[in-house]
């Protein structure tokens, strides 16, 4: 595989079809959020076990009635924001793989509407197939770590030896999977597959083409998106520099001065940082995507009639042909 014209023809499309940007935003807010709130309740480790007076306070004068209706309020709230996490961030990955598909097809055009409805189109499915495949490697992990903690108090900590080979074993296999789930994923919408007809077909793929893929995968992990990444997050350091300053400082006044430079610093830098982001996952997408269609030279029989858009009579496939 011609990987320079893999990577060249995913920076054309990315920088061509602006609108992947947004896309490339959305997917990656439904990416992050898998990770969100690692750090939760740092900020009172160090500090003392009792809330602030003024807040023993008010939750003094709340009866039983209100504290149920203000966590169940606050459980919805999560829970909505979950969903929405979810549509935004599996649209985004449709829109992505369709834009990119059509794109390499031969389409000049791309509206935020039409990769909408794609994605909408697709939703369930892709869905469905990371949340399979989620479940699966959590009941797996699930399988070797809680007996291996058994076993661990049993032989006074002895097992904890036999786990650093399965852990060794377990890092790339995971990345392995990885790979098959992101080229499962672009077989289900440029094939228009059913879930399991996706994975097996993203598994065929990887399977025949493993060489062309390690080497693809090092240079969109490794290079583009750690080195982009460690590019995009590196103001970061400058943005938290006040706050910093602040702590070392020891005074209060230095401390909330501090936070609220920081705090306009994050702000100003945010829409940035949202912007290069989508770019980011934009590109590894769009080469995701060129990697499977270039790679994918016997497409299977559509399981599913594909979507009608008001564009698709002005996107054939033989045009690229």
């Amino acid at each position: 595989m011609d990987f320079g014209y893999v990577l060249k023809r995913a920076w054309e499309i990315v920088w061509k079809f602006k609108v992947l940007w947004i896309f490339g935003i959305m997917a990656g807010l439904g990416q992050a959020s898998n990770s969100g709130g690692s750090n939760s309740g740092y900020r009172y480790s160090a500090g003392s076990d009792r809330l602030n007076p003024s807040i023993e306070r008010f939750f003094s004068q709340l009866d039983t009635a209100q504290i149920t209706l203000m966590i169940t309020i606050a459980v919805i709230a999560v829970l909505v924001l979950i969903i929405l996490t979810i549509l935004i961030g599996t649209i985004g990955r449709v829109g992505l793989i369709r834009g990119t598909m059509k794109a390499e097809q031969g389409a000049e055009r791309l509206t935020f509407g039409e990769l909408w409805r794609d994605g909408l189109t697709y939703f369930w499915r892709v869905f469905g197939l990371n949340l399979l495949i989620g479940l699966v490697i959590f009941l797996v992990i699930l399988a070797i770590f809680i007996p291996g903690i058994f076993l661990t108090v049993a032989t006074l900590g002895l097992f904890v030896l036999c786990l650093l080979p399965i852990i060794c074993v377990l890092v790339p296999a995971l990345w392995v999977v990885s790979v098959v789930v992101e080229q499962a994923n672009v077989a289900l919408v440029v094939e228009n597959l059913g879930i399991i007809a996706a994975i097996k077909r993203g598994w065929q793929v990887v399977r025949e083409n493993i060489g062309n893929m390690i080497v693809m995968a090092l240079i969109l992990v490794l290079g583009v998106s750690l080195i982009g990444g460690f590019i995009i997050g590196l103001p970061i350091a400058v943005v938290i520099a006040p706050a910093l300053i602040g702590v070392a400082a020891g005074t209060t006044n230095d401390l909330r001065n501090g936070l609220i430079i920081a705090g306009l610093l994050f702000a100003a830098y945010l829409p940035i940082l949202l912007v290069l982001s989508g770019i980011l996952r934009a590109y590894i997408s769009s080469a995701w995507t060129l990697t499977y269609m270039r790679l994918s030279t016997h497409p299977v029989q559509p399981e599913i009639e594909a979507p009608q858009t008001p564009e698709a009579s002005d996107v054939q496939p033989s045009e690229n042909a």
